[in-house]
């Protein structure tokens, strides 16, 4: 008999043989494609219905195992477009995972690469991983291979995987209006879905503070939509436990200075311009108190900004393990801090206001990374034209900066000044584009013709998956600054968005970019392969729909079930 190591060693010499010459194109569907993909024959074992994985003992990875263990066995998918595939006689028993190392954190750069062999002949097949997070990743796929009912799996298959971009993420705002834990939690299981690794939870914002924190229990108590709109400690707890069961780091977002309007409720003093109307009448735009809706900015000037301020740092450290401490900083609206007096007198002495901003980032920057945390903003703080600081404050060893104007120009000028970049360019990754616009009594849509701007998105139009698909985030960029290009992030803004249209903003247009963060958009020659994706995404969303996840349709079923007969002809 030929033991596991020296099987694997003869599957991968047959595998090797077979990719010199024409493999068959996978009629099974994974999504995201893995980077390495072998299946020379259509074939497939039924599963056992004992069918057990046997898998090192790990607080998150066993989590993961039972989860896992579960859904292959129950899930039964029947896709809409059936692969003909011949049945082997001896059904599979086991999968067997093989770790290399069991103690690698879940962090910014983690190894998630695996390895997943399952033979033709023979009742075992083997994942194998760097860590237990690669691992799941593997799961992830090993699912996706299990059909129908009674249950197969793809066999006399080898995969070797692993993504492109470290960081693969989804911002969420849970300020503007609120989503229940089990949503967060369902939104974070369809992420690990997908192979997402970051939920970005921006959590407050200037119209809502729902996280409770023990050394500022006033900020949720006044300052959140009321005692059942609130993130609890235990909230909290789980949903970054949740997060780890399924490889995916929750980052907290604090926004401020700017878009702290509800943490006037509790501590008026310390906010400028807080709770006034956003456009007073007869007011150019540039002289606006807010961007939108919801005024109100820290004041840098009062020495109670930052007692406040540090209480909430150390309170989101500690109730978030994450590396990334994100810092926001974007969107200061200059009419705001020059509507409160003690900043119109430092106006006044000749401050300015990108001086306020370097005294309130000298304030604060210190003391996040010393609580060993990396440091991300939005691009503001760097490249608005009004009010930045100097880039000699911000270390790139413990700053990353997120874009999200100007496409690909602001990605290469943050690269090209030496910082890691994430990428959430809205003119590609913002979901909730292309729904109108919220503010009221807008004269804009009393017309006979086409609504200004884009259907009165300021982001308008809608990003379609296959503008959010074909979207290169590294483009124009050097080799060099590439690769400080750290990864994505779609994000879906909540002006217009709660968790009654939550999964079908988000699915399975995110799942586009999951893939090219994962494995890339161009095919082995380098073309761009959306037509090829189309067929896989249809798929795949009726996967997703199955284990619970309102993704929306991209096609009617008529297109899914006659595949190429809904394109166009170039």
């Amino acid at each position: 008999m030929f033991s596991n190591h020296t099987h694997h060693l003869v599957f991968l010499l047959i595998i090797s043989i077979f990719s010199l010459t024409t493999i068959v194109h996978s009629q099974i569907n994974v999504w995201p494609k893995p980077r390495t993909f072998y299946w020379p024959k259509p074939q497939a074992s039924f599963l056992s219905p004992t069918f057990k994985i046997i898998s090192p003992i790990h607080t998150h990875l066993t989590a993961a195992v039972t989860r896992y263990t579960q859904l292959i066995l129950t899930e039964h998918y029947n896709p809409i477009m059936t692969p003909a595939v011949s049945i082997s006689s001896t059904p599979l028993q086991t999968l067997t995972l093989t770790i290399t190392d069991l103690n690698s954190p879940l962090q910014h750069g983690v190894n998630e690469s695996y390895t997943l062999t399952i033979p033709t002949i023979g009742s075992s097949a083997n994942l194998r991983a760097e860590t237990v997070w690669g691992a799941m990743r593997g799961l992830e796929t090993f699912s996706q291979l299990v059909l129908s009912n009674p249950s197969r799996v793809a066999t006399g298959l080898y995969i070797s995987d692993s993504p492109i971009f470290e960081h693969r993420g989804l911002t969420l705002d849970t300020s503007r209006n609120y989503y229940g834990v089990e949503h967060i939690l369902r939104t974070i299981e369809a992420m690990s879905f997908n192979k997402l690794n970051v939920f970005h939870w921006h959590v407050v914002d200037s119209h809502s503070f729902p996280l409770v924190l023990p050394s500022e229990p006033d900020l949720a108590g006044k300052g959140s939509y009321g005692p059942s709109m609130q993130y609890s400690l235990a909230d909290v707890k789980r949903v970054v436990e949740f997060g780890f069961e399924h490889g995916v780091r929750v980052m907290p977002e604090i926004d401020s200075p700017g878009h702290t309007g509800s943490w006037a409720e509790a501590y008026p003093e310390i906010v400028a311009c807080a709770n006034k109307f956003w456009l007073p009448p007869g007011t150019e735009w540039n002289d606006r108190l807010a961007s939108e809706p919801g005024t109100g900015q820290l004041n840098p000037l009062n020495p109670k900004t930052y007692q406040v301020l540090k209480n909430v740092i150390h309170d989101v450290t500690t109730l978030f393990p994450e590396g990334f401490y994100h810092a926001g900083a974007d969107e200061i609206v200059p009419g705001c801090w020059k509507a409160d007096p003690t900043i119109q007198a430092f106006l006044t002495n000749g401050g300015t206001l990108s001086h306020l901003l370097e005294i309130f980032v000298n304030s604060t920057l210190p003391y996040i990374t010393s609580l060993n945390r990396t440091v991300v903003y939005w691009e503001d703080i760097m490249l608005n034209a009004d009010v930045k600081v100097d880039p000699s404050m911000l270390p790139p060893e413990n700053t990353i900066l997120q874009t999200w104007n100007d496409g690909p120009n602001n990605t290469k000028r943050i690269v090209s000044a030496g910082y890691r970049a994430i990428v959430s360019s809205s003119d590609f990754y913002y979901l909730d584009c292309g729904h109108g616009d919220f503010v009221g009594n807008n004269s804009a849509y009393d017309t006979l013709g086409p609504v200004p701007n884009n259907g009165g998105s300021w982001c308008g139009p809608f990003k379609t998956w296959q503008t959010i698909y074909n979207y290169d985030i590294t483009y124009g960029l050097t080799e060099a600054e590439a690769k400080l290009v750290i990864g994505g992030e779609v994000a879906l803004w909540s002006e217009q968005a709660d968790s009654t249209v939550l999964d079908a903003r988000i699915w399975p247009r995110t799942s586009a970019m999951a893939e090219t963060l994962w494995s890339g958009n161009r095919d082995e020659s380098g073309k761009k392969r959306y037509a090829e994706a189309t067929d896989r995404l249809n798929e795949w969303r009726y996967r997703m729909v199955s284990r619970g996840i309102g993704a929306e349709p991209l096609q009617p079923l008529w297109c899914v079930t006659r595949p190429g007969m809904c394109n166009l002809v170039q």
